[in-house]
């Protein structure tokens, strides 16, 4: 199996160019049949480099199965001060793909937990999202997974996730409906058993 290992200056600005990974032929040669059978010439000069960025772009858009989204929560402080309520991490943004048309899911996700003995820096909830979401998903598994790996790895007493997104594959396909998002949830530990909790902390994420 041969690579293509070429630069691609329509990537690069003013900073040095970065070395690219290289592109097995086999997934070079995909993408040109994709092209061709979508009813262009893969040949012509604006699709000359299309196969190696579409290639380089999908492996990008796929990091997180290289990565255990539980490392992220390894490394815990205990020294907060007493602090045993609410912590929360609201609105943040994210991308992944639709696994069943490999469009754009792009939405935002809000992450709270009422911690145990103790707590996660706060970048890591983002982290063990983006972790999940670069992957190929659907919303509501991505929603659990985040979820179950908090609780499963922090052992907090309560767990919240709330996703709000918008798919591209209902909106520039299909239906094509624009301007429609999709909010899937989920709630374990106190925020479950709790119906005060549940609603306290559902307010904060302004739902």
């Amino acid at each position: 199996m041969s690579c293509h290992h070429d630069e691609d200056p329509a990537d690069g600005d003013l900073a040095a160019p970065t070395p690219k990974i290289p592109v097995p032929d086999e997934v070079a040669d995909a993408v040109r049949t994709l092209l061709r059978w979508a009813g262009d010439d893969p040949s012509r000069e604006g699709l000359i480099d299309t196969p190696l960025r579409v290639a380089r772009a999908w492996k990008e858009y796929c990091q997180g199965y290289g990565e255990d989204p539980a490392y992220h929560l390894s490394r815990v402080f205990e020294e907060v001060g007493g602090y045993d309520d609410i912590v929360l991490l609201k609105d943040i943004p994210f991308q992944s793909h639709c696994e069943h048309h490999l469009a754009p899911i792009i939405g935002k996700a809000s992450i709270a937990y009422l911690p145990g003995k103790h707590v996660v820096g706060i970048s890591k909830l983002a982290r063990v999202l983006h972790a999940y979401a670069r992957r190929l998903q659907v919303q509501e598994r991505l929603t659990a997974q985040v979820a179950d790996c908090i609780w499963d790895h922090l052992k907090p007493r309560g767990v919240a996730v709330v996703i709000d997104a918008s798919h591209a594959c209902m909106t520039a396909r299909g239906v094509r409906t624009p301007g429609v998002s999709m909010v899937t949830s989920r709630v374990i530990g106190t925020f479950r058993e709790d119906d005060r909790s549940r609603k306290e902390v559902l307010a904060l994420m302004g739902y």
